[in-house]
């Protein structure tokens, strides 16, 4: 800033530097113009009422030429002549020019100088009057004229840099102060910066900040919070695969060997379903948003993930179907994420309801042009006190005993946050259980969510 600032200023220093300048000497040659004029016209009358003695008039004359090194007083040259030429007293430095030129003024260079030159002639043609001044003199006092209009400039500009430089300074100290602040913090000081003295014009970045340090600090504690509850979810399968390995390598019964194997088989599968399902969750928790929303169809996408949750369970026991229309809209998503987040309710409705049980998965209009997709269950539903803690990790909606890891509801709200919508859950009033994807933005009537 302090750069940008300085060559601002010396930029405009110099622009308004040359133009006083060159103004300045224009103004001063004009002047000097207008003195020529002035005596040409006086010398002129002169001649005209004196004409008998103008050889006295030069002499005395000269007793008040101005001093050659005064560049205030450069001193003029005369001629006084003749309508026909003749001259009839002169200056004594008066350069020998002819004086029957144009009337008017003119610019004349010869070996011993330059001149600027203004001829005068009365008004009946009978006298004649020539002014001169050497040029290289005007020059002198044009440049003095025009320098000392500068000179206040060049004074008044490093006083105006010291004080740019000390404001800004001074204005950015409530920076450096907060930078020391931020260099001195340790890595788990996540607190809020301080916005005492801080300026006006940085309030809006501390602020970001701030709302940047307490997502990190948010996200740190999810992050502690969920390695513990994983720790905890995965030392109860890996414990019960070390006590089966012991029974089968103990055991002198074949059957019982073999119930122990399936047991280790059984647990690995537990184990590895957990893994992945962190894994996802892991990939999952660092978008903000969806990386490329596109336009997908519901009705191919119900149906074919009901096809692999079928060809997954050869042996279900259970009714599962889908209630959507043919005419069922386009949303805007991810068809792989909204795969996941279904199957996963699928899943659970699968897991947690009796054999018999009819499990449907429907379409439901919201309000605002939205769609939700429903998968409701007729079975025994969730305790109520336990529905508001649905899709937080490691929290098992029925039986807690029941095969899970309570991380499948969450990695559907997170799914659902993704798309800017969410997951909702609900026990039905004619029995059984409802998990709801809701906020799902059509594609035939919205532009793709914010959030997504």
């Amino acid at each position: 800033m302090l750069a940008a600032v300085s060559v601002a200023v010396l930029l405009l220093w110099l622009l308004t530097a040359w133009f006083s300048y060159t103004k300045a000497q224009h103004e001063a040659e004009e002047l000097m113009d207008g003195n020529l004029a002035q005596t040409g016209r006086l010398l002129l009358a002169i001649t005209q009422d004196n004409e008998d003695d103008l050889g006295e008039l030069a002499g005395r004359l000269a007793t008040v030429r101005g001093a050659a090194d005064n560049v205030y007083e450069p001193p003029l040259e005369f001629q006084l002549c003749l309508g026909d030429g003749t001259i009839l007293a002169r200056s004594i430095g008066a350069p020998d020019l002819p004086v029957l030129g144009v009337p008017g003024y003119s610019d004349i260079l010869r070996k011993d100088g330059s001149w600027r030159v203004l001829n005068v002639v009365s008004g009946d043609g009978r006298h004649r009057v020539q002014v001169s001044q050497s040029i290289g003199l005007r020059d002198r006092a044009a440049l003095e004229v025009a320098g000392q209009t500068v000179l206040p400039l060049a004074i008044i500009t490093p006083v105006l840099l010291l004080l740019i430089y000390v404001s800004v300074v001074k204005a950015l100290d409530p920076l450096n102060r907060l930078a020391r602040d931020v260099a001195s913090r340790s890595a788990d000081n996540l607190a809020a910066l301080s916005r005492e003295d801080v300026p006006n014009e940085v309030g809006p970045l501390v602020a970001a900040i701030n709302r940047l340090l307490l997502r990190v600090a948010r996200a740190l504690d999810n992050e502690r919070r969920f390695t513990s509850d994983a720790a905890h979810e995965l030392r109860t399968p890996l414990a019960a695969i070390k006590v089966q390995t012991q029974v089968a390598r103990l055991s002198r019964d074949a059957a019982q060997t073999t119930r122990a194997l399936g047991q280790i088989e059984s647990g690995v599968d537990r184990a590895t379903r957990l893994v992945e399902q962190l894994l996802r969750l892991a990939r999952l928790d660092p978008l903000n948003v969806l990386p490329n929303p596109q336009p997908l169809d519901l009705l191919p996408l119900v149906e074919g993930t009901l096809a692999n949750v079928l060809a997954a369970n050869p042996a279900l026991t259970q009714t599962v179907r889908h209630e959507l229309p043919q005419s069922a809209p386009r949303v805007f998503g991810d068809a792989d994420l909204l795969g996941i987040a279904l199957r996963n309710l699928i899943d659970n409705a699968i897991r947690y309801t009796p054999a018999g049980s009819t499990i449907v998965i429907r379409q439901e209009d919201e309000e605002g042009g939205r769609v939700c997709l429903s998968v409701q269950d007729d079975g025994p539903g969730v305790p109520d006190e336990l529905i508001a803690r649905l899709g937080e990790r490691f929290v098992r909606g029925r039986d807690a005993l029941a095969e899970g890891s309570g991380l499948g509801l969450a990695i559907v709200s997170r799914i659902m946050e993704l798309h800017g919508g969410h997951f909702s859950a609900r026990n039905l009033a004619t029995g059984g259980f409802a998990a709801r994807l809701c906020g799902l933005v059509r594609a035939d009537r919205d532009a793709a969510p914010a959030g997504a």
